[in-house]
């Protein structure tokens, strides 16, 4: 397989499939940094999912809206610890079965049971609006939950006149470890990754707030350099609502969204022609020629500034501003000087007398 990530650095903020994900992508060249969001907790043994589950057979739903593949298969292995999971399947069999996306309907049709109808954007807000129209009143749903409370699906469902059955299957919590994503958050404000990917909706909303009073940074660095990879609508729109352009492949898969940055990240690098060689910026590296030249932080954002402006003369004060705060002229110096090693070129950043440096484009 190619190496066509080579020289980008992506996030990763899923914790389930998170290996998976960072092996498609390694696959392809790009280094990958882990910080999961947040963690599935299962409520096997939780006193409401059990309460749910006997409501169930007590008042047989009509309508089943299964969410999620995880949350469906959790609910009836649970089921299968009680007892209860060959009476749970007969009742859920004589529902019409709502599945939101591929990974749902592929835990029903496992369970035996049949799915009727799917949403295009998997949306709740589809479903709603589809089983509203097909009516609902006087009937009784049954909605598995993906992880938080949907207050706003359950009450419209309610105001159309349906009975509503909240199954809480797993809940969203906290990373045991919160170190990685607050390293990630710090490599996004310093625009330091390429891309972060996202796998759900909660896990976008869990790193704005583990940002805390930088969020308002982070959201910059991911409306310009830093690209939000989503794996679906579902996922993007928290972030589409604050401004956030993201990008997301047409279905929503592991694989599909691997393929989107493929096609997206390589698009956003710049390249320019200095001292008789092609230049292409990537995250952490410079193709040279076609050959992978990796380099450290401050090497790379002077090149990207120079590049930014090629041929022009940027002084140490500009370039300054450039690295990380602290550092001072002589900095700029020793990033030059590992530029030109990094590179493997040393022609192509030259030293105007006095002034400062550029890349030589003649």
């Amino acid at each position: 397989m190619r190496d066509e990530l080579a020289g980008f650095t992506i996030g990763v903020t899923a914790d389930r499939r998170r290996d998976e994900l960072a092996a498609l992508l390694q696959r392809r060249g790009a280094r990958v940094v882990l910080a999961p969001a947040l963690r599935i907790v299962p409520l096997a043994d939780d006193s409401d999912l059990r309460e749910a589950t006997r409501a169930c057979l007590d008042r047989p739903p009509d309508i089943l809206m299964a969410n999620t593949g995880i949350g469906m298969r959790g609910w009836l292995e649970a089921a299968e610890g009680w007892g209860l999971a060959e009476p749970l399947r007969s009742v859920l069999s004589r529902s019409y079965v709502v599945a939101r996306g591929p990974k749902a309907r592929g835990a029903i049709r496992a369970a035996g049971l049949h799915d009727q109808w799917s949403p295009a954007s998997e949306s709740c807000d589809e479903v709603v609006d589809h089983l509203r129209r097909r009516g609902v009143a006087g009937q009784v749903i049954a909605m598995q939950l993906h992880g938080d409370r949907q207050p706003e699906c359950t009450e419209a469902l309610e105001e159309a006149g349906a009975t509503v059955i909240e199954v809480p299957v797993y809940r969203w919590a906290p990373p045991t470890d919160p170190a990685p994503l607050h390293r990630l958050i710090d490599l996004v404000a310093g625009r330091l990754v390429d891309a972060v990917t996202f796998t759900s909706a909660p896990a976008a909303e869990a790193m704005l707030r583990a940002a805390g009073d930088r969020a308002d940074t982070v959201l910059e660095a991911l409306r310009g350099d830093v690209l939000a990879s989503c794996v679906g609508p579902v996922t993007a729109e928290p972030l589409v609502r604050r401004g956030v352009p993201v990008s997301a492949p047409s279905r929503a898969r592991l694989g599909a969204l691997v393929r989107q940055i493929v096609d997206e990240l390589p698009r956003r690098t710049v390249t320019v022609k200095a001292a008789g060689h092609l230049l292409t910026l990537r995250g952490h590296a410079a193709m040279v020629d076609d050959e992978l030249r990796p380099l450290a932080p401050a090497p790379m954002a002077v090149l990207r500034a120079l590049a930014a402006s090629p041929g022009r003369v940027l002084s140490r004060t500009e370039l300054l501003r450039t690295l990380p705060r602290g550092a001072d002229e002589h900095a700029v110096e020793m990033a030059v000087a590992r530029l030109r090693v990094g590179l493997q070129a040393p022609t192509v950043v030259q030293t105007v007398v006095k002034r400062g440096y550029r890349l030589r484009v003649d």
